[in-house]
């Protein structure tokens, strides 16, 4: 009698410690309550968080590159984000990234923390920019749309999904530099106009009209050096007309000068991109902490 009840007992624990164990597990597996302030995506683990795995390796080391230099080398460190995944379920893109946007903490804790992230749905087929508040001068809704529509959009039809997020990260970040102005397409470099020598038709022309005068003024000094006619013409002498220098060396000197500008093209290059500063890549440490977004940007589907 003794030993029915101990194994009475020994099956209602056991019973128990089951019901118990399969409690606990529905509860854990029961969905987080959803916050716009709370990403549902894993800490990033870089610039290009790709969970549905279409970026081959090479090609997200080379944005990761772009982009940690892109933030280093902004005085305000724009941080520019991508974040990859199959399916947003049963919410819409727009509140999905702005939940990643903030739970990750894009931008910096500092006052002016720009900032923008990418979104794309593989298997929903689409994608959202969710733009940072202190980033919406230098890329406005209405840009970031007609973007979208130019180079993300025509490279995700045909599936080059690595392309179209490359093309479309180098128009934001062109974008950005000139102010909310996009200028030149990144695929498409503007056609060089001049010669394949180096010469520009105005520095030939300019050449050719100094070495006729110079030819004349050595012509004249062969008939006898300079009158004082010449000497008033010219301030005080003329070329040559203070020094043991003939006229022919003085053109010789004035001449190679000459061919050495047009070949050069006469031309200096500068660039004042916005807030660029001098800083050099670092290795990535996570995003700043800022998340100050409120869902300004713009998206579709493809």
């Amino acid at each position: 009698m003794k030993n029915y009840f101990l194994q009475v007992l020994t099956k209602l624990f056991l019973a128990a410690i089951v019901t118990l164990l399969a409690a606990t597990a529905a509860f854990s597996q029961a969905p987080t309550p959803w916050s716009q302030n709370v990403s549902p995506l894993p800490p990033p683990t870089g610039f290009i968080n790709d969970y549905a795995g279409v970026i081959d390796a090479a090609t997200k080391q080379a944005l990761e590159t772009k982009l940690k230099n892109f933030r280093d080398t902004t005085d305000k460190h724009v941080e520019l984000s991508v974040a990859i995944v199959k399916t947003t379920g049963d919410r819409a893109p727009a509140d999905y990234a702005l939940a990643v946007y903030r739970g990750w903490g894009i931008g910096s804790k500092a006052d002016d923390n720009p900032g923008a992230l990418l979104l794309i749905a593989i298997d929903d087929r689409k994608y959202y920019t969710e733009v940072g508040k202190d980033l919406e001068d230098e890329l406005p809704d209405g840009v970031v749309g007609s973007l979208q529509r130019q180079y993300l959009v025509p490279e995700f039809k045909k599936g080059n999904y690595a392309k179209g997020i490359s093309d479309t990260l180098d128009a934001y970040i062109d974008t950005i530099r000139n102010k909310g102005n996009p200028t030149v397409a990144p695929t498409k470099p503007v056609k060089d106009t001049g010669s394949s020598s180096g010469f520009s038709l105005g520095g030939i022309f300019c050449c050719a009209v100094i070495l006729l005068v110079i030819l004349l003024i050595i012509f004249s000094k062969s008939k006898g050096g300079p009158t004082k006619g010449d000497r008033g013409r010219w301030g005080g002498g003329g070329f040559g007309g203070g020094g043991g220098s003939s006229g022919s060396d003085i053109a010789s000197a004035v001449l190679g000068g000459l061919i050495g500008s047009a070949i050069s093209g006469g031309s200096s290059s500068s660039s004042s991109d916005w807030g660029s500063s001098s800083g050099g890549g670092s290795d990535w440490g996570g995003f700043g902490g800022g998340g100050d977004a409120g869902g300004g940007g713009a998206g579709g589907d493809w």
